[in-house]
């Protein structure tokens, strides 16, 4: 299988960023992950972010929430998501990371999801509500399986401390490039291209920004600056609108803006 740093290193050979988008497992209908996996997967994923629906997401935005509400509700479990992710991994090569919150980690059992994920073929785990330092034994743990740790830098994480924060980290650093919710965004703030070159110089990961982005405009202004451009409640939009077709068109007219970069 693929590495995460594979996917980031082969977008690097071309002068290119990697696009990484965000799914909510069994969105929008409990059978259609697979379908949703398939079509970003063949138009313009490199690596692929798959989020385990849960009950409380207070760091998503309303457009995740949703999607996470309506999966639940159509049953997704965590043993289902890493069901799907079997199913596609007999199919594709593209890596994923598994997007959740630590609850549904300890109730599966740690050491038992870290195992399970890792056979059905997942590269990473990012735990939104795990920043570093707040369990040590928990992170530990992560970092001492087969699955790279994804670890979140904000702009309110201070320069001096970025290097402490990615310290585990392995497979790419991702970078909330505003405070609040996840969403949807018309505008970039203009001081991310500054922060992102400081953020590159001070760590060796590849650095992917996310947090609002959703237009060929907006990841091409990404992909000139960082490593990776994650897309995530816009995708989930386009779900909305015309189901896993109307995804991968949407991802389709965002590798073709960052390719133009």
């Amino acid at each position: 299988m693929r590495s995460i740093s594979q996917a980031f290193q082969e977008r690097r050979a071309r002068g290119q960023a990697a696009l990484v988008p965000y799914v909510t497992a069994g969105y929008p209908e409990r059978a259609s992950t697979l379908s949703v996996l398939e079509a970003l997967a063949d138009t313009g994923a490199d690596v692929i972010e798959l989020g385990i629906p849960f009950s409380d997401p207070l760091a998503d935005g309303p457009t995740i929430q949703h999607a996470s509400f309506v999966s639940i509700g159509k049953g997704t479990t965590v043993r289902g998501v890493l069901d799907d992710l079997r199913a596609f991994r007999a199919r594709r090569d593209t890596p994923v990371v598994l997007f959740t919150y630590l609850n549904p980690l300890l109730r599966y059992v740690l050491d038992a999801f870290l195992r399970d994920a890792a056979a059905a073929g997942a590269q990473g785990v990012l735990v939104t509500d795990l920043p570093t330092g707040s369990d040590p034994a928990v992170e530990q743990r992560i970092i001492d399986s087969p699955l790279d740790l994804i670890r979140l830098i904000a702009p309110t994480t201070p320069l001096e401390l970025v290097s402490e924060v990615a310290k585990g980290g392995a497979g790419f650093l991702y970078y909330i490039s505003r405070t609040g919710v996840t969403g949807a965004r018309a505008e970039l703030r203009s001081e991310l291209a500054a922060e992102v070159g400081a953020i590159r110089a001070a760590v060796a990961l590849p650095l992917a920004v996310g947090f609002g982005i959703s237009t060929p405009q907006q990841a091409a202004a990404v992909a000139a600056v960082a490593d990776g451009v994650v897309v995530g409640s816009a995708v989930i939009q386009a779900l909305d609108r015309g189901g896993a077709a109307e995804a991968g068109r949407f991802l389709a007219s965002l590798r073709k803006g960052m390719d133009r970069s």
